[in-house]
């Protein structure tokens, strides 16, 4: 596919080697080695100059082969200005994610615009069976609802996800510890009460001290929360 042959024309054999590192989970051989804002720019150059078909066929050609296709998949549906489509085209996709850096990296602008529809598409997402899709969720709850449009029922969704994956718990633990930084007192029960399983309650207080905007008498507070 023409897509690909471009894609290996920007190819950098250093940063390969440097992305095969982050992501365990992708085979080396799936990664040309793109950096991501040219990838981001390339993304951008296919919305305007490829035929719609040509784009569409590759939308539709799932599973992917290289790692990198799979980011072009994400700017592309990024840009979507129909958020129905959007969330069709999503759909589709996510179950083909296959590591943390494509799953985090995807950031649909008309998110905003639509939180509360989106949020009955992070509740589906959430009880998914697919590790990525339950990160996307994760990670949509805490970009777009832990700030004015802050509930804590959103809390509890978060709280009820379990799994076995490191992947999703990651996520859960970077979704307290932002929540802990922006919604300090009605977060804390959720460690003080153990509410968390006891790898991600660890995780979220450690990723809290490690942060710069939770002042030093929280972090304290923190410290002597952790569990053996």
């Amino acid at each position: 596919m023409e897509i690909t042959v471009q894609l290996f024309g920007m190819k950098d054999d250093t940063y390969k080697d440097f992305q095969s590192k982050l992501m365990p989970t992708v085979n080396p051989d799936a990664i040309i080695g793109v950096r991501i804002p040219m990838l981001r720019k390339f993304a951008v150059k296919i919305a305007k100059d490829c035929p719609k078909d040509g784009l569409a066929a590759f939308m539709k050609s799932l599973p992917h082969r290289y790692y990198e296709e799979n980011n072009v998949h994400a700017f592309l549906i990024e840009r979507m200005n129909d958020f129905e489509e959007c969330i069709a085209e999503l759909d589709a996709f996510l179950p083909f994610v296959d590591n943390w850096a494509t799953c985090d990296i995807m950031n649909p602008k008309i998110f905003k615009k639509n939180t509360d529809r989106l949020l009955c598409e992070i509740k589906k997402w959430l009880v998914s069976s697919h590790v990525y899709t339950i990160r996307f969720g994760i990670g949509m709850l805490m970009r777009y609802f832990l700030d004015d449009n802050f509930d804590a029922e959103y809390l509890d969704m978060a709280a009820a996800v379990h799994s076995e994956e490191y992947y999703v718990n990651m996520m859960k633990a970077w979704f307290f510890a932002t929540a802990l930084t922006k919604q300090y007192d009605i977060t804390l029960p959720y460690i003080q009460q153990n509410r968390l399983d006891a790898w991600t309650h660890n995780k979220a207080i450690q990723k809290s001290t490690e942060s710069f905007r939770i002042p030093k008498e929280h972090k304290d507070e923190l410290k002597r929360l952790k569990r053996k």
